[in-house]
């Protein structure tokens, strides 16, 4: 397995980590009685804080996960994979686990540094499969 892969699957691992730390205060602030309903209506409370920065910071690694993705199966589907683009691949996961407590706990500027780190190395990944 190439290191782009290998970090892929640890971005995989991680984004059902930040499932995980996002669903069980979720759950016991919500109740199961609705967050196992069909959600049709709003809940009659909304989440504290900290479930609601967990909740946002689960939701960007979705959204940075897709990119990452893509970029990972061209470098690899290519055979371009190099130091460059694992490095890039590491920096990216590096930059997720460090995105969580930054969100979590409001660090500024930081929180958007580190989403900047992780989403330069998904360009640098790209960049380099058209090189």
């Amino acid at each position: 397995m190439t290191p782009e892969l290998t970090a892929l699957t640890l971005a995989g691992l991680l984004q059902m980590v930040q499932f995980i730390l996002f669903a069980v205060p979720a759950n016991m602030e919500l109740g199961t009685r609705y967050t196992s309903g069909p959600r049709d209506r709003a809940p009659e409370r909304p989440f504290s804080t900290l479930t609601g920065r967990l909740q946002r910071a689960m939701n960007n690694h979705f959204e940075g996960l897709i990119l990452f993705t893509l970029a990972v199966v061209v470098v690899t589907l290519s055979g371009q994979s190099s130091a460059a683009t694992a490095t890039c691949a590491w920096a990216y996961l590096v930059a997720r686990l460090l995105y969580i407590p930054a969100y979590a706990w409001g660090w500024r500027p930081w929180r958007s540094a580190i989403w900047a780190v992780g989403w330069f190395a998904t360009l640098g990944l790209m960049l380099a499969a058209l090189i």
